[in-house]
């Protein structure tokens, strides 16, 4: 009964809903023309679960996808024009074409400096998840989306998006991408904490402290924020 509910609360959720955007979308031939394996393209979706997301982030940004190339995929039976892997709240981990995403504003996220080898294990790590379910029992998890504009402090709003079971977080935020890039250790946003030095040669000296973030807390803006990525 609960995974009924939870399979009817995901296909509302995900349904596409009319919205204006201020920026035109990119010709999806220019995309294709410009993207590199490896490459995150952000999107600012067009469901009801999207407008949650942008609003509990801050952000014009709601999903993440990475762009593998057509190679890859059509080595394991996917169609040929697929090039991209997303997390789908529906379907689970997939792969799809640029016309997933057209019509939609987006922006492309360029690892620096990233090596031969380790893209190779990015879009390894990914692909291995391909087929990947979400358990969508646990209901809570998913209405809390029903309110596109929860009444939620500032500072517990990307907490939010990781309460629960986590099975459906998994499935909406970026963390399918984001576990994909600390598997090769890659950084994307790291946290950063000070400290004082307790040193008579140093009065008021503070040290950073560098945290890698839980996979489960990364959402789709932290790639737009991230030093670490162009945008292109």
């Amino acid at each position: 009964m609960l995974k009924r509910v939870g399979q009817w609360l995901a296909r509302y959720l995900t349904r596409p809903i009319h919205f204006h955007t201020l920026t035109p979308p990119t010709p999806p031939e220019r995309l294709l023309a410009v993207l590199q394996p490896g490459d995150v393209l952000l999107v600012e979706g067009n469901n009801r679960i999207s407008t949650a997301i942008k609003y509990l982030t801050q952000s014009t940004w709601s999903h993440a996808a990475l762009f593998v190339g057509s190679e890859p995929l059509q080595a394991r039976g996917k169609p040929h024009d697929h090039c991209f892997i997303e997390a789908d709240l529906v379907e689970g981990v997939r792969s799809v074409g640029i016309t997933q995403y057209a019509g939609l504003n987006t922006r492309i996220c360029r690892p620096v400096g990233l090596r031969p080898e380790d893209r190779e294990n990015l879009i390894r790590f990914a692909l291995d998840r391909l087929g990947n379910q979400y358990d969508l029992r646990n209901v809570v998890d998913l209405a809390r989306y029903l309110l596109p504009t929860p009444p939620v402090p500032t500072n517990w709003r990307r907490r939010m998006l990781a309460l629960g079971s986590g099975d459906p977080t998994r499935a909406i935020c970026s963390t399918l991408l984001a576990q994909a890039f600390q598997a090769i250790g890659y950084p994307i946003l790291p946290l950063i904490t000070t400290e004082p030095i307790h040193s008579p040669e140093c009065l008021g000296c503070q040290r950073e402290i560098w945290q890698m973030r839980h996979h489960s807390l990364f959402v789709p803006r932290d790639f737009d924020l991230s030093p670490y990525f162009i945008l292109r």
